[in-house]
């Protein structure tokens, strides 16, 4: 079954808790469908994605109106663009020179972007933050994610929900020659368990993640942004930190870095970073005005430490 607004294949989920299939059938193009273009851009522009500076989701949403931005990729052509266009950014409604300035300025800032970032940007089904980045400290490298999605072969009781009109004999005629036929494993091939053995990401995850690169035209589009930007991989994650291994709650108000700076410091720290205090949380980080946290905190008898003791037990 294809999705009828832009011919993608379209698949049915299988609930991993009961075994049955969902009742709806989901688009593989989100990147290219005309109807999710919108917000698939929106996200991509969003903070925790590629966080364009003076392209937000009204912004996204008028480029996509006056034809100028399709999809991700024309994001980086839209200097090009606009220089041949009739109608110029700069006199169009709202916009003037300085403000148009600063967006291609933007623009061209992002075309080095962290690898998670840009995994997370592409919308992938079930990959959020949490799940991009695992995949990319995993695999390193935007082009052997998407190899080993491309390499994966699912057990063959998923292949044959996820297209049940299907055969579990796959036939590959797109070479000349008489069609070859290839013969799937029942507990799925190596490509696959590989990535389902990632801590974390289990058969769902790793469903869609194949099932979105194994789509053409995403394929095309990830190409094409690829031509664009250079995804750059994670930090190496420390062992040897006192931090690490350790789970860590940020609260209050920080004053020598972002939340999403100590977030990401505390990572590479090898921390866990949670957003709420439990029996397993072993570090509060708090600032001031810190309110239920540091309360909870000092009821199940977490270490509390100001955002000075943090640099200081860090180095």
């Amino acid at each position: 079954r294809h999705c009828p607004v832009c011919g993608s294949l379209a698949v049915r989920e299988v609930d991993p808790k009961t075994g049955k299939q969902d009742a709806v059938r989901r688009c593989t193009g989100g990147l290219i469908c005309p109807a999710q273009a919108v917000e698939r851009l929106r996200h991509f522009v969003s903070r925790n994605a590629f966080d364009i500076e003076g392209l937000g989701e009204k912004q996204a949403h008028a480029f996509y109106e006056w034809k100028m931005i399709a999809e991700p990729a024309d994001i980086f052509r839209l200097k090009t663009r606009n220089e041949q266009s009739l109608t110029r950014l700069e006199n169009r409604e709202g916009w003037g020179r300085t403000s148009a300035q600063k967006l291609f300025a933007a623009i061209e800032e992002r075309r080095a972007i962290a690898l998670d970032r840009f995994i997370f940007a592409l919308g992938i089904r079930h990959v959020g933050e949490t799940n991009a980045k695992r995949l990319a400290r995993h695999y390193g490298a935007m082009e052997a994610l998407r190899d080993a999605a491309l390499a994966a072969e699912m057990p063959e009781e998923m292949e044959a929900a996820a297209a049940p009109e299907a055969s579990q004999a796959e036939v590959t005629p797109e070479e000349p020659g008489p069609a070859k036929v290839r013969r799937r494993k029942p507990q799925g091939n190596d490509a696959w368990a590989e990535m389902i053995n990632i801590d974390g990401i289990g058969a769902v995850v790793a469903e869609a993640v194949v099932d979105f690169f194994r789509e053409p035209h995403n394929r095309e589009v990830v190409e094409a942004l690829l031509k664009e930007v250079s995804p750059q991989p994670l930090e190496a994650v420390s062992t040897g930190s006192p931090v690490s291994g350790k789970t860590v709650v940020f609260t209050g108000s920080l004053e020598r870095m972002t939340r999403e700076e100590a977030k990401a410091m505390a990572e590479r720290l090898g921390a866990k970073v949670a957003g709420s205090v439990s029996a397993k949380t072993d570090i509060l980080v708090a600032g001031p005005g810190a309110g239920s946290k540091l309360e909870k905190a000092r009821a199940l008898g977490v270490q509390v430490i100001t955002e000075d003791e943090w640099f200081d037990l860090v180095g």
